[in-house]
């Protein structure tokens, strides 16, 4: 299967949890990933923490890295300040977001008064800087605060125009809300690689939780996979990498070549995942 993987982590709380991290991605590297993206604190939150995470990483192999960076809450100089920082780590691809108020995706996005005003700004500064890949946002269900599909597109026609190197999507559970992105994108001709970002169901209650809070459908189908699994982690791992590895199948089969798996930082779930696929290395899968 001609399929690229990518993975993103997020930056623990703890020194162990670093300690943990660096070992969770030093085993994802037998996917081969084109590169592991590591998230950013809600307002510029523990950014400390991000640089400890990226660094983590680092350490554990070879890997291309990019580095999460939000707009909310935080100044021009500030940004401007961890764009120089993840240089210096030898950071140059940025995942560039509005990002979330601290309160909760619900709550509703003010500017910082000395900040940038919108993820478009953002991805301007960042591509000012010789040498930045930039990826942002696309969204298959329309962002939790968009009045319409047509305004979810015109932002991410912005965030294009100002640079944007390919835009990821938010999760999704069924495909066909990413192949109608992916036409009203190409309609549009809003010209950038769309990147599917999948999250495989490592707790169902959980998932879909989140997914109604993000206005993301899960399918009934999906929900009578885990249907008495609650209390069955074993049994909810092999259905989670079934159902995660069905889904990038589907895809490839409708042409997408590139796909971005949400971790959790579980590395045993996205290998098993990948190795559905054949994505491993042959003497490790």
């Amino acid at each position: 299967m001609e399929l690229n993987v990518s993975f993103e982590v997020f930056p623990p709380k703890t020194d162990a949890g670093l300690r943990t991290l660096a070992d969770t991605s030093a085993r994802l590297a037998v996917a081969r990933p084109d590169f592991v993206s590591v998230t950013y604190g809600a307002g510029g939150s523990q950014r400390d923490r991000s640089f400890a995470a990226i660094e983590a990483v680092a350490s554990s192999g070879d890997h291309t890295i990019a580095g999460h960076l939000t707009c909310v809450g935080q100044s021009r100089a500030d940004v401007d300040d961890v764009i120089a920082h993840y240089e210096g780590l030898g950071v140059r691809h940025v995942v560039a977001l509005r990002g979330d108020p601290p309160t909760g995706i619900d709550a509703p996005y003010h500017p910082h008064p000395d900040g940038y005003t919108s993820t478009a700004e953002l991805v301007a500064a960042i591509k000012h800087r010789a040498g930045f890949e930039v990826s942002v946002s696309a969204y298959p269900e329309r962002h939790p605060q968009s009045p319409s599909d047509d305004h979810d597109l015109d932002i991410l026609a912005e965030k294009v125009a100002a640079g944007a190197d390919r835009a990821m999507t938010q999760m999704f559970f069924d495909n066909g809300c990413f192949l109608r992105l992916r036409d009203r994108v190409a309609a549009r001709g809003i010209d950038v690689p769309l990147v599917p970002g999948i999250f495989p169901i490592h707790s169902y209650p959980t998932v879909a939780r989140f997914a109604r809070r993000c206005g993301a459908t899960m399918p009934l189908s999906i929900a009578k996979r885990f249907c008495g699994l609650d209390d069955d982690p074993t049994s909810t791992h092999e259905v989670a990498a079934d159902l995660a590895a069905e889904q990038i199948a589907d895809l490839a089969a409708r042409g997408v070549r590139d796909v971005h798996l949400y971790t959790l930082n579980k590395a045993d779930l996205a290998l098993a995942v990948c190795e559905r696929l054949g994505l491993l290395t042959p003497h490790i899968a």
